[in-house]
């Protein structure tokens, strides 16, 4: 039977239905009604499905999700299951601007200047192969960049001729200078990118990116940041930070939805930029009809579920407040470091707040690392990482006593790092 117009829904009905639309509206009363400090993050505690027994605490790597989100997600897939055609497809249209400009409003800058990709890793490629480069130009970036930040401009010099240079920076700094100075000396008359990374997934290490962005402008370059390790734990405002452009990935600290990625570039810098891939989408020709930096998000198919889903997570971290996301972070990632230190631990990342975000990672012989992180996990429920030593980051959705039960694990396991 053929519905008639009367029984069709609207996109107005439909997402009245959706159950995951109403799970923002009780969070933010949740946390009205919260009591407290604790009372607070433990409201935040809440919309995260995970037991405790598996308490994750590897933001620098995968996060999950928070109810609101995974739910909208969810919903929305199953929506297009059930109709795949373009009809009703054509509501993610709008559903992906409005994404757009949520995580526009969030940091600080114009929807236009927005692309949404896949991850960090993508975004830090459109910029490695899309800025115009010629035989001889250099590029100094950091040596702990990760990967797409680093070998990748390798992988370039390689194919093209350009030059990089790889900056080294104090393995135990001391002060902000400590991490400036290295830079500073770097920069030559052939520099024309500056590329860092704002906080380490292997040290910890947070650069002083804006005092950088700014030495790197009073000599002309284009300073590209990758964000991974920021997105969702630092409340981050592009237009003060200065940066031509900027990366990141929804997965991690941002807790949004998998393999949607940020990538922000200055309007004064969009027509600069190649696109690294060409689909529908973008035009019949070879002039892009594609408005700002929406024409480096020309990939073909896409989930638009994970797309809507961004301005679900968007709107989780508004009514979280992004500045007391920092501060909660930057206190439990403190008390990480101190608890690990008079257990007798040697830090690899800085003690100093100013010098460290989230990532806290402690020294480990290579061969003790597995069975450190695995014991910790199977015997005290805490999921970490072997990056760089043991690597744990706590975030929004983790407790003091979640840090503290970490600390107690890893004292409990001294025969693998003593």
């Amino acid at each position: 039977m053929l519905l008639n117009k009367a029984m069709t829904p609207t996109r107005r009905t439909f997402f009245h239905t959706l159950a995951g639309a109403a799970a923002l509206p009780r969070f933010a009363s949740a946390l009205a009604a919260s009591t407290g400090d604790d009372g607070y993050w433990q409201a935040v505690r809440r919309q995260f499905a995970f037991a405790e027994d598996k308490v994750p605490m590897n933001a620098a790597n995968l996060c999950p999700s928070p109810r609101a989100v995974g739910e909208r997600v969810a919903e929305l897939t199953r929506d297009i299951d059930a109709d795949c055609s373009f009809q009703n497809r054509a509501k993610f249209a709008q559903l992906t601007e409005d994404a757009r400009a949520k995580v526009a409003e969030m940091m600080g800058v114009s929807a236009d200047e927005i692309a949404l990709v896949r991850n960090t890793s993508e975004s830090n490629n459109i910029i490695n192969n899309g800025l115009p480069l010629a035989a001889g130009d250099e590029v100094v970036i950091w040596e702990q960049n990760h990967p797409t930040n680093n070998v990748a401009w390798d992988v370039r010099a390689r194919r093209f001729g350009i030059v990089v240079k790889r900056v080294k920076t104090p393995a135990d700094p001391q002060s902000v200078d400590d991490l400036i100075e290295p830079f500073r000396k770097a920069l030559g008359p052939k520099t024309k990118v500056l590329s860092l990374t704002h906080a380490s997934n292997t040290t910890g290490v947070k650069l002083p990116v804006q005092q950088l962005i700014e030495i790197g402008h009073a000599k002309g370059l284009h300073v590209h940041v990758d964000g991974a390790q920021s997105w969702g734990a630092l409340h981050v405002n592009l237009r003060e930070l200065g940066c031509d452009s900027y990366s990141a990935s929804g997965h991690k600290w941002f807790v949004g939805p998998k393999e949607v990625g940020l990538l922000y570039v200055k309007a004064s810098k969009i027509d600069k930029i190649w696109p690294v891939e060409v689909a529908p989408g973008w035009g019949d020709t070879a002039d892009t009809v594609l408005v700002g930096a929406r024409k480096l998000e020309s990939m073909g198919q896409r989930d638009d579920a994970a797309l809507a889903g961004v301005g679900a997570t968007a709107d989780f971290h508004k009514t979280t407040g992004g500045a007391r996301i920092e501060q909660h972070m930057v206190s439990l990632a403190q008390r990480l470091k101190e608890g690990l230190a008079e257990a007798g631990v040697k830090l690899t990342t800085p003690m100093k707040p100013e010098l460290s975000a989230g990532v806290c990672i402690m020294e480990v012989p290579a061969a003790n690392r597995q069975a450190l992180m695995d014991g910790l996990y199977l015997e005290h429920g805490i999921a970490g990482s072997t990056a760089g030593g043991l690597r744990l980051c706590p975030h929004m959705y983790n407790t003091t006593e979640h840090v503290d039960r970490a600390v107690a694990g890893v004292k409990a396991l001294r025969k693998y790092w003593s």
